[in-house]
């Protein structure tokens, strides 16, 4: 089903940690727009509710209002200027999160055709920790995975060996 690549390899590492740390089925808040991995969750049995594609910078309403026992933030925080703030207004007790670690041999990313579709932030894994325990969450249980790219050079080359991606279980302290 999963093949080796980009956003397969994403896709497959992501769900398996989810599945490990929140078995289904399960009432899910997924911040974010409708997306193919939304589906991916409801396919293995839980059920998922996205947020519309407000600010969450600006407007934590959604989380602050929703009932679902976990919240999922797959790639989100990173786009956003102040994560705390919605971080902080969780409701639920449980949180799976994941965010593009920052590389050193690559800048943060930033789409030339979309003027949203910006990285923020790009953490190293002691921010995100800190920036979770700061909003009063608890981790539990840490991920990280490579995603190497077919090319050729030294930054694929390094890609090979340097985690890009950093998922946690975390709960409500």
């Amino acid at each position: 089903m999963y093949e080796n690549s980009f956003p397969n390899k994403r896709y497959k590492e992501t769900l398996e940690f989810l599945e490990e740390v929140v078995p289904s089925p399960a009432n899910i808040l997924d911040l974010g727009v409708r997306n193919p991995f939304s589906e991916l969750m409801e396919k293995n049995g839980y059920k998922v509710t996205n947020t519309t594609g407000e600010d969450l910078d600006l407007n934590t309403q959604v989380v602050k209002n929703s009932s679902a026992e976990v919240v999922t933030a797959f790639e989100i925080f990173e786009h956003l200027i102040a994560p705390f703030n919605v971080l902080r207004d969780i409701r639920a007790d449980k949180l799976v999160a994941s965010v593009p670690l920052r590389l050193w041999f690559s800048p943060a990313y930033r789409s030339k055709t979309d003027m949203w579709d910006r990285h923020y932030h790009e953490f190293e894994d002691w921010q995100f920790d800190w920036l979770l325990e700061k909003a009063g969450w608890e981790i539990k249980k840490r991920h990280k995975w490579t995603n190497p790219v077919n090319k050729i050079g030294i930054r694929p080359f390094l890609r090979y060996f340097t985690p890009r991606y950093y998922a946690v279980y975390a709960e409500r302290k």
